[in-house]
C-alpha cells in the first residue's frame, strides 16, 4: 500500500477520503491549503501519491501541481469539481498524472491510485535494445533514464511509459487508444483528451522546438509517431 498525500480544503471531504483511504490499507495525511500540499510533497519525507484538489483557498491545484514539479516526479492526481475538458488539460499540463471529477466513489479513486503507481513498473521486452538514441535524445529502459544533450531529464512516471511506449516502435503510428490501453490502461479508453495533454507536456521537455516536434511527430487523424534518427 502506498503513503499518500491528500490536499482538499474542505474538511468533510478530507476526512471521508482519508477514512476511505486507510480502510484499503494506505497510510493517508490530509492538509487543507496549496502551501502546506506542497511543503510536505517535497518535504524530507514526502508521499509515494499526491491526491490535490483544483480549488485551494491560498494557492490554486494548478500552481501547486507545478511547484511540486519543480522539484520532484511523484505521481498526482488532480480532482475538479468539474470534468470540463479545459479543467482536465490544465491539471495535465501543470505536470499531473491523471486526474479524478468530483464526488467520486473510493473504489474508483483506489482504482485510479494503483493504475498511476504501476506507471513506475515497467517491463521490458528481451528483443528491445538497452538504449534507444534519436536526435539529441538518449532513452535508456534498464535504468528508466532519459537524458537530452548529455543532461538528465526530470519525467514523471507517465511521461516514462509514453516514451518507452513510442519508442517501442520506431517509425510506426501509435494510435490514442491503444496508447491509452498501453499507458494508462483499458478503464482510459474514452479518455483520448489525456493522451494530447500528456504529448504536449512530453514534447515540452524533449523536443528542441515543441511546436515543430521531430521525435514524437502527429500523424493526423491517426496518432503519434517515434521517430528514431540520428
Amino acid at each position: 500500500m502506498a503513503k499518500i498525500l491528500i490536499v482538499e480544503d474542505s474538511p468533510e471531504i478530507n476526512a471521508a477520503f482519508r477514512l476511505a483511504l486507510s480502510q484499503r490499507g494506505h497510510s493517508v495525511e490530509g492538509v487543507f491549503l496549496g502551501a502546506e500540499g506542497v511543503a510536505k510533497a517535497i518535504g524530507g519525507n514526502p508521499p509515494e501519491l499526491v491526491i490535490l484538489d483544483l480549488m485551494l483557498p491560498d494557492i490554486d491545484g494548478l500552481q501547486v501541481c507545478r511547484l511540486i514539479r519543480q522539484s520532484s516526479q511523484l505521481p498526482i492526481i488532480m480532482m475538479t469539481a468539474r470534468g470540463d475538458d479545459v479543467d482536465v488539460i490544465l491539471g495535465l499540463e501543470a505536470g499531473a498524472d491523471d486526474y479524478v471529477v468530483k464526488p467520486v466513489e473510493p473504489a474508483i479513486l483506489e482504482a485510479r491510485i494503483r493504475a498511476v503507481l504501476r506507471r513506475g513498473a515497467v517491463e521490458k521486452n528481451e528483443n528491445e535494445p538497452d538504449v534507444v538514441l534519436s536526435h539529441s535524445l538518449r532513452i535508456d529502459r534498464d535504468a528508466l533514464q532519459v537524458s537530452k544533450d548529455g543532461a538528465e531529464l526530470a519525467l514523471s512516471p507517465t511521461e516514462i511509459r509514453l516514451l518507452l511506449e513510442l519508442s517501442r516502435y520506431p517509425g510506426q503510428v501509435r494510435s490514442r487508444e491503444q496508447l491509452l490501453q498501453a499507458v494508462w490502461g483499458v478503464e482510459y479508453l474514452l479518455e483520448s483528451r489525456m493522451v494530447d495533454a500528456s504529448i504536449q507536456r512530453l514534447r515540452s521537455k524533449i523536443e528542441d522546438d515543441p511546436a515543430h516536434p521531430q521525435i514524437v511527430v502527429t500523424v493526423r487523424g491517426f496518432g503519434y509517431r517515434f521517430d528514431q534518427q540520428k
